[in-house]
């Protein structure tokens, strides 16, 4: 139980929402967090061991409750992207958004990624998305957790909903807008948010979400949908917000939508922690008026690679995709990019590598999103496995460029020679304390 009293404003507000329920949501807050973790469809792992033995989240395609005291998180299989950790209630927003193969979606709000690779997950591969983060330290994360689960196809911008707005109008089939706002949903799973939290700080938050909002309004293409979420329970920023777009925006209609263990016929849904197994969270969804396709104008600011380039890189690692273009030093490949002259991306598709002279060198997003065979492996032991993240060499009878297994799912690159799997796992995520 915390010992950090929750604010006596909060509780006077919440009396009033939820009448005689007060008590028994006050008694949830106390009790332990709820974790979870959504396991990733594109990666499947031979073994899991007790991963998946917990209870189904409901509304979550492949969510398991995972246990208070879990070590998930510090797994190899986690480092290779087997998993995702993340709050159950917070998968609610993605599940309610319904992403499907094909579809162009932006997540506008998206670091640290959760709600993303979920979306990505769900588009199996197949279309685009475009993941933005305006703070740069938080878009890097994001950068990396797309890397991880090994979403293809997917652009990561740092940039202004309005930025985006201005250069993306109408050009989604769906917005998620998982807006930052004023945490109430954290106040179990992170005590300290109490003392931060403010009626003040509330409605500074809604302000912010509404200008958010007009952004996103912008970029839903007729008879496209849009997703807000928050992980408040806050009506000012929850269903005050939605009362407030839908008279700004009356081509927007709330739509209702039915999960397993969730029935929001008026659009809106509140994750309650007496109600619902999970932390606050809060969504509603909005269909837009009309039916048009989306229109996003193709890139010309980012080149395209070499004949040269592309050749010497597809005949070194013939199980990658073809690339279609240059970011810097880096080969990529994307079916689609939408015009990113004067926003800032960090990730554009898949990286594949670079050519130096007449030498490939394969980036570590490429052995990440690794679909195809085509090029040798070496499945690792689990002390194998272990060494390897800490970026240790491994032995090996395999030579040249080596694609790094751990049950079945890729983990990074070696290079055999004479005996010895030199380690390509990036420096900066090498760790000696990575669980098998």
């Amino acid at each position: 139980m915390s010992n950090i009293q929750l604010p006596e404003a909060f509780i006077s507000r919440m009396s009033d929402q939820l009448g005689d329920e007060l008590d028994a949501f006050l008694c949830a807050l106390e009790d332990k967090p709820v974790r979870g973790i959504r396991m990733n469809p594109l990666k499947k792992a031979t073994e899991t061991g007790n991963l998946t033995d917990g209870e189904r989240i409901p509304w979550a395609e492949n969510g398991y409750y995972l246990e208070a005291e879990s070590d998930a998180g510090a797994t190899v299989l986690h480092e290779t992207g087997a998993f995702y950790i993340q709050e159950p209630g917070a998968m609610m927003p993605a599940a309610v958004l319904d992403a499907k193969p094909g579809e162009k979606i932006l997540d506008l709000c998206a670091a640290p990624g959760g709600k993303s690779t979920q979306i990505g997950c769900a588009m199996k591969g197949d279309g685009l998305l475009v993941c933005n983060e305006p703070v740069p330290k938080r878009a890097a994360i994001l950068s990396r957790n797309i890397e991880r689960i090994g979403l293809p196809h997917t652009v990561v911008t740092c940039a202004m909903p309005e930025q985006l707005a201005d250069k993306w109008p109408e050009g989604f089939d769906a917005v998620m807008v998982d807006a930052p706002c004023s945490g109430e949903g954290m106040f179990r799973r992170d005590p300290e948010t109490r003392l931060e939290w403010s009626a003040e700080k509330a409605d500074g938050c809604a302000d912010r979400q509404r200008e958010i909002l007009r952004s996103a309004a912008q970029l839903v293409r007729p008879g496209g949908r849009l997703v807000y979420s928050t992980c408040t329970y806050n009506p000012t920023e929850n269903e005050e917000n939605v009362r407030w777009f839908i008279r700004e925006f009356p081509e927007f209609v709330p739509e209702g939508f039915k999960l397993p263990g969730i029935s929001a016929p008026d659009g809106m849904y509140t994750c309650y922690p007496h109600r619902v197994k999970g932390e606050g969270q809060f969504a509603a969804l909005f269909r837009k008026a009309g039916d048009a396709e989306g229109f996003l104008p193709a890139d010309r600011s980012v080149p395209v690679p070499s004949k040269n380039d592309s050749a010497v890189f597809a005949e070194a690692f013939p199980g990658l995709p073809k690339a279609t273009h240059q970011f810097g030093n880096t080969l990529a490949a994307i079916n689609e990019l939408p015009d990113l002259k004067g926003i800032r991306a960090l990730r554009v598709g898949l990286h594949l590598g670079e050519v130096r002279g007449k030498n490939a060198f394969p980036d570590h997003s490429a052995a990440l999103c690794f679909r195809e065979p085509g090029i040798k492996t070496h499945d690792m032991s689990p002390e194998e496995a272990k060494r390897f993240l800490a970026g240790e060499t491994i032995p090996g009878s395999e030579e040249g460029w080596i694609l790094m297994k751990y049950k079945g799912i890729p983990a990074g690159w070696g290079k055999g020679s004479g005996g010895i799997i030199k380690n390509h796992y990036p420096k900066g995520l090498r760790g000696l304390h990575y669980i098998p």
